[in-house]
């Protein structure tokens, strides 16, 4: 199906930063390079209003007959300044955001950020009808790696290196036959799994900092609420101008959300446990998902098997010890008063 100008520019206008328009004329790399970057860091964006009677023009020789539009395999495309750029940013972007969602991985400056900045680099020679080697493009990565091990500016040196080992090793796509036209669907599930891969490192890294962050202020929220218990008129005054921002935001709405509703939110996303709870738990041999009637049983059974009254063991009383405080611990998470 022949292309349109008019088309392709009302794409860009309507989502040219998701890459709406590169959909339409078939440049899935460069699509997905929008969807990830916003439209290229929002610079890409503007430049596509120059080129796109360019792209539309490429989409079209792409359906005319194989041998109008051979392309000779032994000569490599030229080395763009842009692309070299956007190839050297992209690997950073990419580094950075395994920096910030999966550092707490083994291994990671080793493997998973070298994979990371590379995929990166990848993505960008795709962009079009070049593309580069995968697999050196990779190798440079994971050679680059270890002699900046540890940086959090690594991405930047692995970066350069995998977009030159790219650059060298340059080609074009082998063109398609004629009438081959892929389905949108199965080039939209492909993207959306790309898209998925990109940003749930990142989301579970935002939501796992939020989560924590409440937890700590909902301590922080109780700590203040405990001085004043001897005053509860005082208590529930402080309680009450706390809550003031939330009754706000469910005026604004329209909502009719009462103060139990909001605790049992705070419930749900302060579910996440501490370290130390994690440890708690296991000392404790129950899991993530075990009720605080559940933990009470199982602290009962076996302080009762680990007091030094009944067992003569060396290690019962340290066991019973560490018993004591693990359920401790745990009490203090599920103390009824916690949001009151």
């Amino acid at each position: 199906m022949v292309k349109r100008v008019t088309v392709a520019y009302a794409l860009w206008a309507a989502g040219g930063p998701l890459g709406l328009h590169h959909l339409y004329l078939g440049r899935d790399s460069h699509a997905l390079l929008w969807m990830l970057t916003l439209g290229g860091f929002g610079f890409g964006w503007a430049r596509d209003a120059l080129r796109i009677p360019a792209y539309v023009n490429e989409a079209n020789r792409e359906a005319e007959p194989i041998g109008v539009r051979t392309r000779s395999a032994m000569v490599p495309p030229p080395v763009g300044p842009v692309r070299f750029a956007g190839q050297v940013c992209v690997g950073i972007y990419f580094g950075t955001v395994a920096l910030i969602g999966l550092n707490f991985l083994s291994y990671f400056y080793l493997i998973v950020l070298p994979l990371s900045v590379g995929a990166g680099v990848h993505l960008v020679s795709c962009v079009g009808q070049q593309t580069s080697d995968l697999g050196k493009t990779l190798t440079s990565c994971l050679i680059t790696s270890p002699i900046f091990y540890g940086s959090s500016l690594s991405p930047l040196p692995i970066s350069i290196a995998a977009s030159i080992t790219a650059a060298q090793h340059r080609k074009f796509k082998p063109p398609r036959p004629t009438g081959c036209t892929e389905v949108l669907g199965p080039r939209l599930y492909r993207l959306g799994l790309a898209w998925l891969a990109f940003s749930a490192p990142l989301g579970y890294c935002i939501f796992y900092n939020t989560t924590a962050t409440l937890y700590y202020l909902s301590d922080c929220v109780s700590a203040l609420l405990d001085v004043f218990w001897f005053f509860p008129w005082l208590r529930g005054a402080v309680e009450y101008i706390l809550l003031i921002p939330y009754r706000i935001l469910c005026a604004l709405a329209g909502g009719g959300y009462t103060e139990e509703a909001w605790r049992k939110v705070l419930e749900i996303l302060l579910k996440d446990y501490t370290e130390r709870e994690k440890e708690a738990l296991k000392v404790l041999l129950v899991d993530k998902e075990a009720t605080f009637e559940e933990i009470t049983r199982s602290y009962r059974e076996l302080a009762k098997t680990w007091h030094p009254d009944h067992n003569p063991r060396e290690e019962a009383e340290p066991t019973f010890i560490k018993i004591n405080e693990a359920y401790n611990i745990l009490l203090q998470r599920y103390k009824p008063n916690r949001f009151k």
